[in-house]
């Protein structure tokens, strides 16, 4: 299975070891699902990671670059050729949307539900973390 990550679920991850986030975090690390990923999110993931306020939860600098690139090396690099924008609300993520449907995902797992209103038209739903664990079990 193959779905869309977003930086909030990686956020929530490095804030709480105990949480659904860290577990869907470890479980990617561990390979036991695929992740889509393209430049764009990357460079998300670098910019909202290293801000000042996560290096508290999440270690040093070194730290936090090894885990950006150890995500990015679990993901599926994908390119992205058409672009749905503006389609949600906030339009920072419709490049979510982008890869999802340029990836053929079903699911982009997140804790912003309420921005991806909409999304089942194009074939993708959105999932909290935990809803996301329950799917992967069954």
């Amino acid at each position: 299975m193959r779905v869309v990550l977003d930086t909030s679920v990686l956020v929530a991850a490095l804030r709480s070891s105990t949480g659904a986030s860290h577990r869907v975090l470890q479980l990617l690390l561990e390979r036991r699902f695929e992740s889509a990923i393209s430049t764009a999110l990357y460079l998300e993931y670098e910019a909202v990671l290293l801000r000042p306020e996560h290096s508290e939860f999440a270690g040093s600098e070194s730290e936090i670059r090894n885990l950006i690139r150890s995500v990015g090396a679990c993901g599926v690099l994908q390119p992205i050729f058409y672009r749905w924008r503006p389609f949600l609300k906030d339009p920072d993520d419709d490049l979510l949307i982008e890869l999802a449907v340029a990836a053929g995902c079903a699911y982009i797992v997140t804790h912003n539900l309420r921005d991806f209103t909409g999304s089942d038209g194009l074939g993708v739903k959105a999932l909290l973390p935990r809803e996301f664990l329950k799917l992967i079990r069954s």
